[in-house]
Order: structure tokens, then C-alpha cells, then sequence
């Protein structure tokens, strides 16, 4: 029974696609010429290196930029990597590290990782990402039409002008009213003498 390894990209540009370790030296990085190629900002030209030695897979960071972590913990040397472990190539890319174990007679291929008797588990997929945000100055597909609020004082606003109209209009009617029947009655010299002065003498 042999075993062959593998690592399955949890977080980057291809979630869920496994990258088979197959050779005896391998290379992760931006690079096309690497074994492994991913274009991705974070990534350096030359990232990380792994090496198959006595059967098992050492990995060691080829002095990145952005580093390489196992599991969280940021390597300064070679790791033998185990099966389970996270490989973290700066903050965006993420792998798992997978042994299978392969019977040329048998018809399924096993996880060394899970018991004989147990089923083997679903790989746990990433959550799609998050909707984007919307950035200043963007403008909605559907813009919802802004209705101004109601000012609970807004009839009372209203009502004063009519009133202060209705009041000018009633004073000028009972000043025409009254200069109307001083007329009639011919009652100037009695109620405006100042008026007409000698005239009224």
C-alpha cells in the first residue's frame, strides 16, 4: 500500500481544488514555473518549497515576503507536515494538507487520516463571501424615492397666514364701513374736524 499526498486549497482562488504532491521537490509560488502556480497578490515568485524525504512531505518557506504558517504558526524552518495541518501562504491563501493511502488491488482510494472503519468526511467547503459593501458615491440600481418627513407643526405654519389675511381684510372692511356711513350722514366736521378745519367752524 502506498500513499500519496496532496493539498486541497481551502481559501484562494480555487476553493476546493487538490493540488497532488507527486514529485521529489515541488514549489508553490506567483510564478508560472512553480509545481504549483496560484497568481495571487499575497503569494511571492518563489513561496515555499517542499521536499519528499522518507516518505513524507517537508515544507519550507523560501524566504516569502508575506511568510508561510502551519496551523497558524509561522515557520522559520523545515516542517514535516502531517495530516490535517492548514498551510497558510500570507493571509489569503490557505491549503490542507491530505495523506491518501492507495491499494493498487483495491477500488477506493482511503484517508490515512480517517479509521478503516469510519466513512470518510465530506471536505468542509469555505462560506461564499460576504455581499459587497456599498462604497461612497455608488448609486443604488433601484434608487427608493426619499419622502421628506412630516413636520407635526406644518398645518399650524399654514393657518397663520390665512389668518393674519382673514384679519387685514375684516379691518379694512370696517374702516370702509365706517368712513362709508360717516359720509352718508355727513358727520366729518363731528368725527374728523382736524380735517377740514375753518370749515367746520
Amino acid at each position: 500500500m502506498s500513499t500519496q499526498y496532496q493539498l486541497v486549497m481551502r481559501n484562494g482562488p480555487n476553493p476546493g481544488k487538490a493540488y497532488a504532491l507527486d514529485g521529489e521537490l515541488m514549489t508553490i509560488g506567483r510564478d508560472p514555473s512553480n509545481t504549483i502556480a496560484i497568481n495571487d497578490p499575497e503569494i511571492s515568485r518563489q513561496h515555499v518549497r517542499m521536499i519528499l524525504q522518507g516518505g513524507k512531505i517537508v515544507i519550507e518557506d523560501n524566504g516569502s515576503t508575506n511568510g508561510t504558517a502551519i496551523d497558524g504558526k509561522r515557520i522559520s524552518g523545515p516542517h514535516v507536515l502531517k495530516t490535517g495541518e492548514m498551510v497558510a501562504l500570507g493571509e489569503d491563501i490557505v491549503f490542507m494538507f491530505e495523506a491518501l493511502s492507495f491499494d493498487p488491488d483495491a477500488t477506493v482510494v482511503s484517508s490515512s487520516s480517517q479509521p478503516s472503519a469510519a466513512p470518510r468526511q465530506a471536505p468542509v467547503m469555505p462560506l461564499p463571501p460576504p455581499p459587497k459593501q456599498a462604497y461612497v458615491g455608488q448609486v443604488p440600481a433601484d434608487p427608493v424615492p426619499v419622502v421628506p418627513p412630516s413636520s407635526p407643526q406644518g398645518g399650524s405654519k399654514k393657518t397663520i397666514p390665512l389668518i393674519v389675511g382673514a384679519g387685514a381684510l375684516a379691518c379694512a372692511c370696517a374702516c370702509g364701513g365706517t368712513l362709508l356711513w360717516v359720509d352718508a350722514a355727513n358727520k366729518w366736521c363731528d368725527y374728523f374736524p382736524f380735517l377740514f378745519g375753518s370749515a367746520c367752524g
